[in-house]
């Protein structure tokens, strides 16, 4: 009966154990509490002198524990298959040992540290639900009796159970806790990203839509010191050239002003930020000696706290950005410098771009204004022909009445110039117009063949010309001769050396009239015969501008017109095609009215091009 007692009290003890851990792990997560408990009912029920748990560090593959030495807390790291703890961690096999200082798998240095004497171990494995090994449980030195028996060892591996629910329990849970704060951490993120792009966005239309640099400046800094609560806003640009400062700030209160004031390298805040590599952050700004009176004393808003970061450019500062005065009196905080970083890189690249647009804009006026003069100076070329050949044959002239004549010619060429020289200045004022009226062939074609004489002195080049002497047409007299010049010079130049025939022809097919200017020339090089009509495309010339040609096109687009071109190997053929109205043929009813009038003002055509005059 005494056994029996004693064996029921020691079965009630393990009971009540198994029950207060049970509780324990319902009741709370701190898992060193819950160890701490399982341990001291360990030794407590297997009549120990003590426990000792050692978790199992997978990625380094190692038994941790910690124990007390002295007044230090020591970390115990086995390997596993090491010592007797770190068998029981490679085989996951419960080991009893009677005299450990007997065992060979035995380490003794502990017992050296400690000054511990180890006698008997009873070790067990600590295994989760799926039964993988997370740790090892030992308990050392029987109190009553040589070594621990296979009860004890039952009741180990019961409350090692428990514990290993304890350890994957806590572990969950800070898993658990850990994505959880993790997942809380990539909202704010996912937020202050979102925050940042739909600034970055306004920013972007803003700066899109911003004529000048104040319209840039009052659309960036608003953004931005409404993004992080400021006062106002300021950004400080060096001009190009004279390398001048210029500051922009924007008083973000009831005013809503835009300050625009010159300043010097190194006056004010901004200015210094702009010499700086890094953010310039300042407290308490009156009292800052950087504070200048003339800069920060005038503006609009008390300037109490300052960040400030400078526009990076390729080789030097563009100037700087800043903020100022953070609502609430509050200090300027990471995710302020972080955002300012992020519109100052924008804010770089809007004020780079805008200033590639303005150059791109003068470039493109000074080269419009380059191909004008360049074509005025191409057609400067036939009437300083024609007064040179006149000037040279005045020269020769005893006549008076020859002479009045050759100075009549010259005086037209000069009225020719007179009229290019207006073209120019209509241009300038965007006044280009088209003098459409009615011209008699005959006359037309006998002053261009008289004038094409002089250059056809001393060359080998036969001119014949065909033309319907009984057509009167309408178009530009001065703007088609200079096309006809300009075909004529470049047939005369493509047979230059080897000399050859030069054709003219005109007359009317259809409704349209078709001036031909033709040569026996090498024709057109293939290398350039898709862009033949473009600016500046020339080839075998020497001296050659490559305007010619697209004056041409000009010339017949701006009649409603085309130009058309033959080639081959023995030539090349141009053709000037004008549309002309349509002329009405009286009938049987209306033969004996009277002829009919010049178009009216209703029945002039519409042109493609700039606006046409008709006389």
């Amino acid at each position: 009966m005494r056994e029996l007692e004693v064996a029921l009290a020691h079965e009630e003890r393990i009971s009540r154990a198994l029950r207060e851990v049970g509780n324990a792990l319902g009741t709370t997560l701190d898992l060193d509490d819950l160890l701490e408990l399982i341990l001291g009912k360990l030794t407590e029920l297997l009549e120990a002198d003590r426990a000792t748990l050692y978790l199992l560090d997978e990625e380094h593959g190692e038994l941790l524990s910690r124990i007390v030495v002295g007044q230090q807390v020591r970390s115990i790291r086995l390997k596993v298959g090491h010592g007797i703890a770190g068998s029981v961690a490679q085989t996951g096999k419960p080991i009893r040992v009677k005299d450990a200082y007997t065992d060979k798998r035995f380490e003794p240095e502990w017992d050296v540290l400690t000054g511990y004497r180890t006698r008997n171990m009873l070790v067990a494995p600590l295994k989760n639900h799926q039964g993988r090994t997370i740790g090892v449980v030992q308990v050392l030195n029987k109190l009553e009796g040589e070594e621990f028996s296979a009860e004890d060892e039952a009741t180990l591996l019961a409350l090692s159970t428990q514990a290993a629910v304890a350890v994957d329990k806590s572990r969950l849970f800070l898993s658990l806790t850990q994505k959880n704060k993790q997942l809380l951490e990539t909202k704010e993120q996912l937020e202050r990203r979102l925050r940042d792009l739909e600034l970055l966005f306004d920013l972007e239309r803003a700066t899109a839509r911003a004529g000048s640099l104040e319209t840039l400046a009052t659309a960036v800094l608003g953004q931005v010191a409404s993004a992080c609560e400021t006062r106002g806003a300021g950004m400080l640009l060096a001009e190009e050239e004279t390398r001048d400062l210029v500051q922009y700030i924007l008083d973000t209160g009831d005013s809503g002003e835009l300050l625009r004031k010159g300043v010097k390298a190194g006056e004010g805040f901004l200015a210094i930020a702009m010499e700086q590599e890094g953010p310039l952050q300042v407290q308490g700004a009156r009292q800052d000696p950087r504070w200048h009176q003339r800069v920060e004393g005038d503006y609009t808003f008390p300037v109490d706290s300052v960040l400030a970061l400078p526009l990076e450019g390729e080789d030097e500062a563009l100037g700087a950005i800043g903020l100022f005065s953070k609502r609430g009196g509050r200090p300027f905080t990471d995710e302020d410098a972080s955002l300012l970083r992020l519109v100052s890189a924008n804010v770089t690249t809007a004020v780079r771009l805008f200033r590639a647009s303005q150059a791109r804009e003068r470039g493109e006026r000074l080269t419009t204004i380059g191909r004008l003069l360049s074509q005025v100076i191409h057609d400067f070329k036939t009437p300083m022909t024609v007064i040179s050949g006149y000037v040279q044959l005045m020269q020769d002239a005893d006549d008076p009445a020859q002479r009045s004549e050759y100075s009549e010619e010259i005086l037209k060429q000069f009225d020719l110039l007179t009229a290019m020289q207006r073209e120019v200045l209509e241009f300038a004022r965007g006044e280009r117009s088209v003098f459409i009226r009615k011209v008699y062939l005959k006359k037309f074609f006998a002053d261009i063949v008289r004038h094409l004489g002089h250059e056809l002195d001393g060359r080998a080049i036969e001119l014949e010309v065909d033309v319907d002497t009984k057509v009167v047409a309408r178009f530009d007299e001065g703007r088609v001769a200079r096309a006809i010049h300009n075909l004529a010079r470049n047939a005369i130049e493509a047979m230059s050396g080897v000399g050859g025939k030069l054709t003219i022809s005109a007359g009317m097919q259809d409704s349209e009239l078709v001036i031909r200017v033709s040569d026996t020339g090498p024709g057109v090089p293939e290398e350039i015969e898709g862009r033949l009509f473009q600016s500046f495309v020339t080839a075998r010339k020497e001296g050659g501008t490559g305007l010619g040609l697209a004056i041409v096109k000009k010339i017949a687009e701006e009649h409603d017109g085309r130009v058309e071109v033959i080639s081959s190997d023995s030539g090349a053929a141009f053709e000037l095609r004008l549309p002309q109205p349509e002329r009405r043929r009286p009938g049987p009813e209306r033969a004996q009215r009277a002829p009919a009038r010049p178009p009216s003002a209703r029945q002039k055509r519409a042109t493609k091009g700039p606006a046409q005059k008709s006389q």
